[in-house]
Parts: C-alpha cells; sequence; structure tokens
C-alpha cells in the first residue's frame, strides 16, 4: 500500500512553523486513538478507499515491530500519523512505512517530518537500518519532503503499483503510478538539505524533458543521454485533478515515460528541486557513474 501525502497544498516547499510546543508526537495507544487513525483515513482518501487499514492491523503491526504513531494537540486531538510495518525485506530486516497523512488545518507546520523522524527513533532503537514506502511522483509538496527534508532515495518507478482503480476521491483518474524510495535510517542524515540544495543549483541549465506550456500543460521533447536532465512536475496536481483533468493526465504520461525510459537505461533520480515563486518542480535524474 502507498504512503500517502502528508499534505495536499499548492506550494511545494513547505513553510514550517516554529511554534511546535503545543504538538506531541508519540506511539498511539488504545482502541479509541486507533478509530481516530481510520478516521484520518477516510477523511483524507475518501470513504470508499479499499486501502483503508482497521483498527485490527494497526494493532497487531505495533505487537510485531511496526509503528502507529500520532502527532497529538494538548487537547487529545490526533493532527496527523504515520504507520508501517515491519518484516523481511530482500532477506534484511527492514520497514515498509504504509501511510502518513496530516490533517489540512495544520500543514506547513513541519509535522508530517516530525513524524517521520520518530518513526526513524523508534525504528533504529530495534537494528533496522532501511524504511521503505512509495508515493506519487506528481505529488510535488510530498516529494520535496522526500527527498529535500529526509534524504530519501528513489529507487524504483512503478506503473498503476496499486491497481488503475482503489477507489479513493484523491487518486482521481490518474491510476496509481508510484516511486518506491529506501530512506537509510543507520547513516548520518546531518546536511541533507544542504546537499539537496547543491545538486539544485548543479541542474540550473539542465535540459528539461517535458517542459510546461500554456495552460500548465506538459509537451514532452527529446530525451536525450546527456549527463543530466530535469523532469518537470506540476506544484499542485490535486488542484489540476479537480480543475483541468486532462491536463493532470498529461503530466502522468509524459512522466511515466520520461521516468521509464531512463530509469531502464540506468539513470538515477539524484533529487527534486522546487522554484515555489515561479511554480515549477523539477527531479533531477543523473547517468549512474560507472
Amino acid at each position: 500500500m502507498p504512503t500517502r501525502p502528508a499534505a495536499t497544498g499548492s506550494t511545494a516547499a513547505p513553510r514550517e512553523g516554529d511554534d511546535e510546543s503545543d504538538i506531541t508526537i508519540r506511539s498511539v495507544s488504545g482502541e479509541d486513538e486507533l478509530e481516530l487513525c481510520v478516521r484520518m483515513q477516510h477523511q483524507t482518501w475518501g470513504e470508499s478507499y479499499s486501502g483503508t487499514v482497521p483498527t485490527v492491523i494497526l494493532s497487531l503491526s505495533q505487537r510485531l515491530g511496526g509503528v502507529v504513531a500520532g502527532a497529538f494537540d494538548s487537547h487529545g486531538r490526533l493532527l496527523g500519523f504515520v504507520f508501517g510495518m515491519t518484516g523481511l525485506i530482500d532477506g534484511e530486516l527492514g520497514h515498509w512505512s504504509d501511510m502518513l497523512a496530516v490533517d489540512p488545518s495544520v500543514r506547513d507546520r513541519g509535522i508530517g517530518r516530525r513524524l517521520k523522524h520518530f518513526q526513524r527513533d523508534m525504528l533504529r532503537g530495534i537494528g533496522i537500518r532501511t524504511i521503505h514506502w512509495t508515493y506519487d511522483p506528481l505529488v510535488a509538496r510530498n516529494a520535496y519532503l522526500n527527498h529535500v527534508k529526509l534524504g530519501a532515495v528513489a529507487s524504483e518507478y512503478v506503473v498503476d503499483f496499486y491497481g488503475a482503480d482503489t477507489g479513493s476521491t484523491l487518486h482521481g483518474d490518474l491510476g496509481t503510478d508510484r516511486f518506491i524510495v529506501k530512506w537509510q535510517i543507520a547513516e548520518s542524515q546531518s546536511g541533507v538539505k544542504d546537499t539537496a540544495a547543491e545538486l539544485a543549483k548543479s541542474a540550473d541549465d539542465a535540459f528539461i524533458v517535458n517542459p510546461q506550456r500554456d495552460g500548465n500543460s506538459p509537451v514532452l521533447l527529446d530525451l536525450p543521454n546527456a549527463e543530466c536532465v530535469r523532469i518537470e512536475i506540476p506544484a499542485d496536481i490535486y488542484a489540476l485533478i479537480d480543475a483541468a483533468p486532462a491536463v493532470a493526465s498529461q503530466w502522468r504520461a509524459t512522466t511515466r515515460q520520461a521516468f521509464t525510459w531512463y530509469l531502464r537505461r540506468g539513470y538515477r533520480v539524484a533529487g527534486f528541486t522546487a522554484a515555489p515563486n515561479a511554480g515549477r518542480c523539477f527531479y533531477i535524474v543523473r547517468a549512474s557513474e560507472t
């Protein structure tokens, strides 16, 4: 199942509030709090979403080394939660982070990042070195969180990972193409944002293979065998799904073709860069070092 969007606003680079003292990040406990997580799933992905995780599975996962953690305000209101399962991945003890959701009223306060850090710290304590999850490559806000804030790496692009129709109003008619990402939590993560900024600066002149044109529609150009290219995504895919679904579908088609073409040829997704003032967002894709 996919990692869910931490937010669905229009700005790719979120502003983080300084006042976090009234929000507590901790493990979810008891039937009532688990039920709050189920309600947040319904609020985020819709009542008919086929991948909703019930309280019994959330509870069982905690017994098996999984994580169900929430962000609570001083009145006990659930503001966001993260859920993941622990098991063998590629023959090694690992963790699959399945869900991350934040209430729209408190987005841009760094809650998604804090939940991921809490999850990381819990898993480090039981010897896990890598966290895996998926996210939609078209969601700029999640790309910024995953690549720039956390330093995760996209390792694979999968077409319709969860099928063409999940019953979720959030997914629209775009299918469920996903990046699988890996987050190496055993390694030092200091300087992640500085590294991302340097990478973005180094790719300022890289060729854009699918630039947006009038009306925010992308146009797929050449796919050169260059050392570095950029693949553009919209600043807010959810706004396009609502206002211009045909344009949203064009973004899916052009990015799907570009990512699959480059990754099959040994390129790697090196990072992500956003220019909020210009409303443009890009993945940086580089030829693998030989």
